[in-house]
């Protein structure tokens, strides 16, 4: 509770206590948004691992191995939940969230206890987006000129998303999106004024 990050972030560490999760999940943060099929990630063999992801974009530098590269970024994660709740990994992760102060906790406990496979860039871009990006994450990136500055853009800061990123290739979604919630108040006043 004393970091930036929301307690949201922690739900994912509580997956394992829910039956009705199947033994393999595709985890996605609410800032990644799919560009096409993912299937192929999906069907990924994940027999001998818990989780499988993309090395965070700055993390790879600081955290894990610098070497190999092999602090991965939580926000887009194949997870064998078979595993998980064999081996107790999202309850020791818990536990060293709790015990432990941490940057970024869920996600560095992650990287610390579970057995991972490393998946390319294009399943988790956190950078400019790609011919073969399957998933553009929305994370916190730098900007270095006039001077260094955390710069955050969501998909849902449309503005900030066109005007600064220039990426206007989600705007079919905001287009449903506007129309669906148009319909939804239309049926509430329609419901309300009954």
């Amino acid at each position: 509770m004393g970091t930036k990050f929301t307690p949201f972030c922690m739900l994912r560490l509580f997956a394992d206590t829910v039956r009705e999760i199947p033994d393999k999940i595709l985890y996605l943060d609410a800032d990644v948004l799919c560009r096409c099929d993912f299937r192929q990630l999906y069907d990924i063999n994940m027999r001998n691992f818990d989780i499988a992801g993309v090395p965070d974009r700055y993390g790879k530098w600081f955290f894990g191995n610098i070497f190999k590269h092999d602090y991965l970024n939580s926000g887009v994660l194949l997870l064998n939940m078979e595993n998980i709740r064999e081996n107790g990994l999202f309850e020791k992760c818990r536990k060293m969230c709790r015990d432990k102060k941490m940057f970024m906790p869920d996600q560095t406990a992650l990287n610390k206890l579970a057995v991972k496979r490393k998946l390319p860039e294009k399943y988790n871009n956190q950078g400019k987006i790609k011919k073969d990006t399957v998933f553009k994450h929305f994370t916190t990136f730098f900007k270095f000129f006039p001077k260094i500055k955390a710069v955050t853009i969501k998909p849902w800061h449309i503005e900030k998303m066109h005007n600064e990123l220039k990426i206007f290739e989600f705007d079919d979604i905001l287009s449903e999106y506007q129309r669906r919630k148009q319909n939804d108040k239309r049926n509430s006043d329609f419901l309300y004024n009954r």
